[in-house]
């Protein structure tokens, strides 16, 4: 049993997202998915598809959802998705370096990660000054 990770994001964001770390990684060592909303999406109405999604990926040990911009029409999913039953821990802020150090530490538990996704994104996040 492992926790899934479902990616709800605006259009373009998740799949590529997650096209990369596989490349990257060659197998990824957590079910993972990504669940693009329209520009126009409605939480309500895309609820039913966000669902089957998380279930999809959850492994046993629930899912964490990492978003793209906190606030936004993904993120207001993503909240009605953690009410449904399934534990939920949520991350808004989404980026390459944040997947793939969850991914890298894909033997935590759901409560642990995202501390991890957090840390993955301040760490990715460097000023070159060269």
């Amino acid at each position: 049993m492992a926790v899934g990770i479902l990616l709800i994001t605006h259009p373009g964001i998740g799949a590529p997202l997650v096209e990369v770390a596989t490349r990257l990684l060659r197998q990824l060592p957590l079910r993972v998915e990504a669940f693009e909303v329209s520009f126009d999406g409605d939480p309500d109405a895309l609820l039913p598809q966000a669902s089957a999604a998380l279930r999809r990926v959850d492994g046993g040990q629930g899912v964490l959802v990492l978003t793209d911009l906190y606030g936004a029409t993904p993120s207001n999913l993503a909240a009605k998705v953690a009410r449904l039953g399934t534990p939920v821990r949520r991350v808004a802020g989404l980026s390459l370096p944040m997947l793939l150090r969850v991914l890298n530490y894909a033997d935590l538990e759901l409560n642990e990660l995202p501390a991890v996704a957090a840390a993955g994104a301040r760490n990715g996040t460097i000023l070159d000054d060269a």
